[in-house]
């Protein structure tokens, strides 16, 4: 079970990258935290089920699963609330006409 552990861990590690390297270069708030959620869901659910592979079978696999499944519903759905309530306060996206 612990060579499963090593791929998805590196692919876990990928994904927090690429959602820091969105972070920095992303134009605006909506591009940013579309990156920061899709790229962080990915990421901690993937070392989550890394962590998983690696304790093999035991309660704490499960807690680790049922902690992945928490993320993956809590961590778009923060995303759209923080997106709706910039839109509703008014913020502006990016545009090409944008220095």
């Amino acid at each position: 079970m612990s060579l499963l552990a090593i791929p998805f861990g590196l692919i876990g590690a990928f994904f927090f990258l690429a959602a820091t390297i969105g972070l920095l270069r992303l134009p605006d708030f909506y591009s940013r935290a579309h990156a920061a959620a899709k790229c962080d869901t990915v990421g901690a659910g993937s070392i989550l089920l890394a962590l998983a592979f690696a304790l093999c079978p035991g309660l704490a696999s499960f807690q680790l699963l049922g902690l992945a499944i928490l993320i993956l519903i809590a961590g778009p759905t923060a995303s759209h609330a923080l997106a709706r309530a910039a839109d509703r306060r008014g913020v502006a996206p990016w545009t090409t006409d944008d220095p």
